[in-house]
This record gives C-alpha cells, sequence and structure tokens, in this order.
C-alpha cells in the first residue's frame, strides 16, 4: 500500500514544488502556473484527493456557466470534473491511494494543469468577471 511519503517521493519525482499545511496533516498546497490558484492535495486513505477553487458562482449566473461546466467535464476532461460545493466552483479529482502510481498521479496534476490554463480564462469570462481565480 502507498503512503504519505510515496506521494511526496511522487511530487518531488515531477518537480512540483509544494509545501505542507501543517495545521492539516496529510495535507499539501501545489503550486500551478502564473497567478492560478494552487491544488489542494489532501491524503486521506484510502483516497488521494486533489481540489482547486476557481471561482464562485452566484445566484444571478445564466445556464450558459454550467452548461460550460458540464461539456467540459464529458468532453474535456477524464480524470477530473468540475462541480459546485456550496456556491464555489471547483475542479476536483480523487484517485485510489492503495495503488497509486507515478503516471496515474502525473496524468491527473498535467490534467489540472491543462484545465487551470486553458479552460479556467473561459469559464471566468462566462461568470461575467474579470477577477482572476480565487485561491483554495
Amino acid at each position: 500500500m502507498r503512503t504519505e511519503k510515496d506521494v511526496e517521493a511522487y511530487l518531488l519525482k515531477l518537480n512540483r514544488r509544494f509545501r505542507a499545511v501543517d495545521e492539516q496533516p496529510g495535507t499539501y498546497l501545489l503550486e500551478t502556473i502564473g497567478s492560478m490558484p494552487p491544488v489542494a492535495l489532501r491524503i486521506e486513505a484510502p483516497i488521494v484527493v486533489m481540489r482547486v477553487h476557481i471561482g464562485d458562482a452566484t445566484d444571478g449566473q445564466g445556464a450558459e456557466l454550467f452548461r460550460k461546466l458540464l461539456e467540459l467535464n464529458a468532453k474535456a476532461l477524464i480524470h477530473s470534473s468540475y462541480g459546485l460545493e456550496g456556491n464555489r466552483v471547483v475542479l476536483s479529482s480523487a484517485l485510489e491511494l492503495e495503488n497509486l502510481d507515478f503516471n496515474e498521479l502525473q496524468a491527473t496534476l498535467e490534467e489540472i494543469d491543462f484545465a487551470l490554463a486553458e479552460q479556467v480564462p473561459q469559464l471566468v469570462e462566462l461568470r461575467g468577471d474579470t477577477k482572476k481565480p480565487d485561491h483554495a
């Protein structure tokens, strides 16, 4: 079975800059590109969860934003998905810790990086604001 140390070793092998969150053992913040928010990675057996808060959805926003999120889930994402957590729009992924391998973690993080670089700017436009995505 994989452990937190294995995940840390994978992150180092990927040359990902990260830091542990002292208040929450097993939780790390991974740097992303440019001014995008960090990826929160939490190891809580039996899973590893990655989540990015990309912004808030307000009551006044139309179906166009939510339609786009569902389309991206169906057509552009394999390992991750967009969802709502309260009024927070999040991009998240979960992997099994027991048999986690390097390639699986790498593919998931690369997909999140791609989504942050290519999809989130479109979503910010649909939200109708000019603010950059919020940090986790």
